[in-house]
């Protein structure tokens, strides 16, 4: 069977991640534009969520060959996206913590 269902779930918290690390940099650049306080700050993290969704990605990518050092990756991207820009973070969050906790838990069967 593999590992498809951690790969799956990976991948797709790793794009919506993506997705809402832009719309916060949409809302940050907003907020700049408009002279408000925290602009910047809120770009800063923006840009940091879009590394950790990135992080996610590469971990739902290398779960078939590395599947400890991926579920650590998937669960740092998880934990730090949602840090960063909380509310637009959190389907991605659900969904890679749930991968990322998938691949560091479950046995590899041997054939």
């Amino acid at each position: 069977m593999g590992r498809t269902t951690e790969f799956v779930l990976g991948l797709i918290g790793g794009i919506i991640g993506f997705f809402a690390a832009i719309i916060a940099l949409i809302f940050g650049g907003i907020g700049g534009s408009l002279g408000a306080d925290g602009a910047s700050t809120i770009v800063g993290l923006a840009w940091a969520a879009m590394g950790f969704s990135i992080l996610g990605i590469v971990g739902s990518a290398l779960v078939k060959s590395k599947a400890k050092m991926s579920g650590w990756f998937m669960t740092i991207s998880a934990v730090g996206g949602v840090v960063c820009i909380s509310f637009f973070y959190g389907l991605s969050f659900v969904l890679l913590l749930i991968a990322g906790l998938m691949a560091l838990l479950k046995k590899d069967v041997k054939a």
